[in-house]
């Protein structure tokens, strides 16, 4: 491919270690003053401090995000922009595509400089990632016009004290995960994905073992720290501040005999515990991009060339197999067939919906041993916008630590879709 038509992410990409909403279940998580916007700045700055790039020549900021989660959230991109340091005239983009919006940040990004009707000669890359807050709030819906003490509440906050008595909020991040197109759970769609494929509880639970088996090992090894980029929280009151290193989800002592004797937490008699669905954690990512032919002319480093992007739609239902499709289009785009790819990032989900598409991939000629060799969101966690440039950030580095070429990184999407992406590594 000319390198005109290339494009190349750029060594220095990072992301924040990703933090469980709640502390052992029962408190509040180490980033629950953070919004979806300041997580993001904090990986667009971490990205600008450690990619030799001048930030004069970032043109555009593309970011993910999923939900509208915080007030700020409908700045999204533009929020990440400026709290990352870069300037007023750089324009920014939020893109959403659900549980993909972070690898939909990259391919939008990577189609701007490719189409070339928006790309900018004079500053030719492009800052991209995706970032979550999953400290989703509790709603109280249909109060505007209606009487709440002593007025007609028209804006702002409500007194709480003023609302009749029996008064429900509902809890917006279980509202985000219910499809009503399936009329199902997102859980509920991997336990149906499970039936069809005759997925056992056994195998799910080795599965969640497997991946915090395969976490823990990676990050004692140091396999993370090069893509990781610490933050230091202060946990209110006068505590002493918190340095965030490592992703907090991963157990240091798992064993398969705990995981079974979790309860199924959706379904009676199901396949879905707490032990082997993604942990529900905040966190972001964000790394450089451009056109190959820009990263020579201004003598910068590649990580590696994104050589293949698919998407695809599937039944809602069944939504957790969407990788398959989605990574079968990306590999034909690539030119290359499932053996020869070296390391598979897909997103962890749930057990069950992983363990389906991996049967498929190895069908494709993926060797299951190389699906996830770090562990993945069962271990680490699934911060929706987030994960997408994760998982990006995750296999690239891999590839070129191992010296290893061809990566591919997938996952399914709600509501019916997957994403997948396919890399070769530049070392």
């Amino acid at each position: 491919m000319a390198k005109e038509k290339s494009i190349v992410i750029l060594d220095g990409g990072r992301r924040l270690p990703r933090a469980d909403i709640l502390h052992n279940n029962k408190a509040p998580g180490l980033y629950t003053r953070f919004s979806t916007t300041q997580l993001g700045g904090m990986a667009v700055k971490a990205a600008l401090k450690h990619t030799a790039v001048d930030p004069g020549l970032i043109g555009h900021v593309v970011m993910g995000m999923a939900a509208h989660s915080h007030r700020d959230s409908i700045y999204g991109a533009q929020g990440m922009r400026w709290r990352g340091g870069l300037g007023n005239d750089v324009p920014a983009l939020t893109v959403a595509r659900i549980c993909g919006s972070g690898a939909e940040a990259i391919s939008v990004a990577s189609e701007i400089a490719l189409a070339g009707l928006r790309h900018d000669e004079a500053r030719p890359f492009y800052l991209v990632g995706g970032a979550e807050s999953m400290q989703y709030p509790f709603c109280l819906y249909n109060m505007r016009g209606r009487a709440v003490g002593n007025a007609v509440q028209k804006y702002g906050p409500i007194d709480t004290k003023s609302l009749p008595a029996g008064t429900a909020l509902q809890d917006a991040l279980l509202m985000c995960l219910y499809d009503p197109s399936a009329r199902l759970s997102m859980a509920n769609t991997a336990e149906e994905l499970g039936r069809r494929y005759g997925i056992t509880r056994e195998e799910c639970d080795r599965f969640g073992y497997r991946s915090h088996v395969n976490a823990k090992k990676a990050r004692d090894a140091g396999h993370f720290d090069e893509e990781l980029e610490p933050v230091t929280v202060q946990q209110g009151g006068s505590g002493e501040p918190v340095t965030v290193k490592y992703d907090t989800h991963i157990l240091e002592n798992p064993s398969l005999e705990g995981m079974a004797k979790l309860p199924p937490a959706f379904e009676e008699g199901g396949v879905v515990t707490a032990g082997n669905a993604s942990a529900v954690v905040d966190g972001a990512a964000a790394m450089v991009l451009g056109l190959e032919s820009d990263v020579e002319r201004y003598k910068l480093k590649p990580l590696c060339r994104i050589i293949g992007i698919g998407v695809a739609g599937v039944e809602p239902k069944i939504m957790g197999i969407g990788p398959v499709p989605a990574s079968r289009n990306a590999l034909a785009r690539a030119g290359i067939k499932g053996e020869e790819i070296d390391i598979v990032e897909i997103n962890e989900a749930f057990a069950p919906q992983a363990l389906a598409c991996m049967r498929d991939f190895e069908k494709m000629g993926i060797d299951p041993e190389k699906v996830n060799p770090m562990g993945n969101a069962i271990a680490l966690g699934h911060p929706l916008g987030a994960t997408g440039s994760i998982l990006t950030l995750t296999c690239a580095y891999a590839l070129r630590r191992r010296k290893l070429r061809y990566g591919l990184v997938t996952m399914c999407i709600g509501g019916g879709q997957g994403i997948g992406l396919v890399l070769e590594s530049i070392h």
